[in-house]
């Protein structure tokens, strides 16, 4: 029995949170089809450094593989940067053998600067006083040859910790990536069908595959360079300090100039990049739409506004796209233009430096490498600048997902359900979707052990939710309901499923063999059960004819069956899992009279000895029904058999007189009330 009154049921935040943000498709005024359901994904101004600080965090479980990456780019980066120090050295011995080489043999050093000056060559003499000559005296090769050995074996040792670097990196990025995609997998898991049915398929897709693949990209790249980079940055300031601390400012100034300068631009491209991978995500959801109704796109001639819909979209995702990347792409020629200007800068005073003697050629010639080594690594941290925006804003995207709301969490003690007679009761049940919209209010019934019970009502009457509250994919707000006197709340949802079979209009088959379509009711099912779960519900009878039998492999549409056989391959599957409870919807809708024959005595044998639930608009398959339920506006107002309800000439009468108004005026069971409506 039911009654008006609304319920107030003690439904957790989490879950009305959830509800609050929903626009089920299946609830009121939701909407589907390849043309509905084109909302946006959320959008949200990328908050780059939570953002980025979350995903570094990620690397946690790898402490001890980032301290040694970290120990060998410092050795790499080390050994890197000694180079040039010494290489000036090679230099140094060159140009003092050429200088030597041309003094008089047998003077001392101070004697030949003193016979420059007298010539009046003082800026030579100023060279000569800084400079290790010995007059008459060429090149030693001996020393030249040792420091180019010394150099040589600094770059190989260099690289080999670089690339050990590399190699590790790779790993620990890789197995970051991958233990992301497992959290990604297993939240998808945990959220409620809510979440699902206000999100574009195509959308939670882009998230989990586009999202997460650039996020292993952009760590990758920037990891790496960016390690590298600022270690090079820090080791070739010490470098130029101890070469020469007037050149080391000069060179230095470069850095504040080119922080302002990338960060200006950085602040521009942020928003570009969020937006970027947001229109991603929203061509990819119609592109999926459109493709998944391409057939009934083609049916009523839609194809010019679907293109429309794309050019639309695609030209979003351009212009966000080319204004990221070119704003982006700014910073490289602008830190090149400061590095240019402070080379010119550097071999300017260090050329006067040389000429006073107050530094030797080598280390200018260190310095000038040194300069050109400072300013390679910030261009590097500024062209990495975004890719890390880019994965930092698809990182953004993924933790979003991360943090929505999960179903309410399963029982702590679980009560255990020894064997299940199939008793359904609800007691009092109330739901909505949104908190101000009710849709079941103050619902009672029982379903005895055994009963098929058939649903009917008109569109939006709430007979599929129904159905959905006892699977849980929903949360009552009050009442309860018990399978075989247990709160199915009290149960974990994997056992109360487990012990519920489902056959839906709308079929799903992967993309594998009829046997193994089948055996997905029941993992582990013997080939002598999947054959006899095939003869029951009559896919043995098509099988025979398909070429490889149940080794025929379905493709992904499952367009090498016709709906009728996709149906009753759905009907083996829960005929094989052999469940306690039995819902079936609308399964009978989308196929023909004659294969509906056969569908109805499939699940005919499907519902014996089992607690059925049916819903259906064709009555005409729900007259054997023990118990008929009719709902209108979330309230049961009739219930009964086939024929009482008939006699009441209520809500069923109407129904019944609309789809077959021949039938009951041919055979006048009673008078009819009123105007046959059709």
């Amino acid at each position: 029995m039911t009654t008006t009154q609304a319920g107030k049921g003690p439904q957790s935040e989490a879950d009305r949170e959830i509800i609050r943000k929903a626009a089920p498709r299946r609830g009121p005024g939701g909407g589907g089809g390849p043309f509905g359901g084109m909302g946006m994904p959320a959008e949200k101004s990328l908050n780059f450094g939570p953002s980025a600080k979350r995903l570094f965090g990620r690397l946690k479980p790898e402490s001890l593989g980032v301290a040694l990456v970290l120990l060998l780019a410092v050795v790499s980066v080390t050994f890197s940067v000694i180079g040039p120090k010494i290489l000036g050295k090679a230099t140094d011995t060159i140009f003092t053998g050429i200088i030597g080489k041309q003094l008089p043999l047998g003077l001392t050093k101070e004697q030949a600067i003193d016979a420059a000056r007298a010539r009046g060559q003082g800026t030579f003499a100023d060279l000569l006083s800084g400079m290790n000559v010995v007059p008459g005296h060429g090149v030693d090769f001996t020393a030249l040859g040792h420091v180019l050995l010394v150099v040589i074996s600094l770059y190989i040792a260099a690289s080999v910790f670089s690339w050990l670097q590399g190699y590790l990196l790779n790993g620990m990025v890789q197995r970051t990536v991958f233990r992301l995609r497992r959290d990604v997998e297993d939240k998808l898991n945990r959220l409620p069908l809510v979440y699902f049915d206000r999100q574009q398929r195509g959308e939670v897709l882009s998230r989990v595959t586009n999202d997460i693949d650039n996020i292993s990209q952009s760590l990758q790249q920037s990891m790496s360079q960016l390690l590298t980079s600022l270690l090079t940055v820090v080791g070739v300031l010490v470098m130029m300090i101890v070469v020469s601390p007037l050149l080391a400012v000069i060179a230095v100034v470069a850095i504040p100039l080119s922080l302002v300068v990338t960060t200006v631009i950085a602040k521009r491209s942020q928003k570009l990049f969020v937006a970027q991978w947001r229109h991603t995500g929203a061509l990819n959801g119609q592109i999926e739409e459109a493709f998944t109704g391409h057939s009934l796109v083609k049916v009523f001639g839609r194809q010019p506004e679907v293109e429309k819909t794309f050019e639309d979209k695609n030209d979003e995702l351009y212009n966000a796209s080319f204004g990221a990347q070119f704003v982006s792409g700014l910073i490289m020629p602008a830190m090149m233009f400061i590095g240019n200007l402070t080379y010119v800068a550097v071999a300017v005073v260090g050329g006067l430096r040389v000429a006073s003697g107050a530094m030797s050629l080598g280390d200018v010639q260190a310095f000038i490498q040194y300069s050109r080594q400072f300013t390679q690594p910030l261009t590097q941290v500024a062209s990495m600048a975004n890719v890390l925006q880019s994965g930092v804003a698809s990182a953004e995207r993924v933790f979003e997902l991360l943090d929505e709301q999960e179903q309410t969490a399963e029982v702590e003690r679980a009560v255990p359900i020894a064997s299940t007679a199939g008793r359904v009761e609800f007691e009092h049940v109330s739901f909505r979707y949104l908190p101000d919209t009710p849709l079941i209010e103050d619902l009672s019934l029982v379903a005895a052990p055994g009963q098929t019970v058939a649903i009917v009502g008109p569109t939006g009457a709430g007979k599929t939710t129904l159905v959905n509250l006892i699977l849980r994919f929903y949360e009552i707000d009050s009442g309860r309901i018990t399978l075989d006197g247990v709160d199915i709340r009290e149960m974990t949802r994997g056992d109360l499923r487990s012990r519920i079979g489902m056959v839906l209009q709308d079929t799903w088959l992967f993309g594998g063999t009829i046997r193994e379509n089948i055996a997905y009711g029941r993992p582990g099912a013997t080939e002598e059960e999947i054959l006899d779960a095939a003869r029951a519900t009559y896919v043995d009878r098509f099988v025979h004819s398909l070429p490889d039998g149940y080794d025929t492999v379905i493709d992904a549409e499952g367009s090498n069956v016709s709906a009728g056989e996709k149906q009753l391959l759905t009907i083996a599957r829960a005929f094989l899992a052999d469940p306690s409870l039995l819902i079936l919807d609308e399964a009978t809708s989308s196929v023909d009279t004659r294969t509906e024959l056969l569908v109805q005595h499939a699940m005919a044998a499907l519902r014996t000895d089992r607690t059925s639930f049916v819903i259906a608009h064709r009555l005409s398959t729900i007259r054997d029904a023990d118990l008929i339920l009719v709902m209108e506006s979330g309230r049961i107002v009739e219930q009964g058999t086939h024929e009482q309800l008939l006699q009441a000439q209520g809500a069923y009468f109407r129904l019944y007189n609309a789809q077959f108004a021949g039938a009951v005026v041919d055979e006048e069971p009673v008078a009819p009330a009123g105007p046959v409506q059709r």
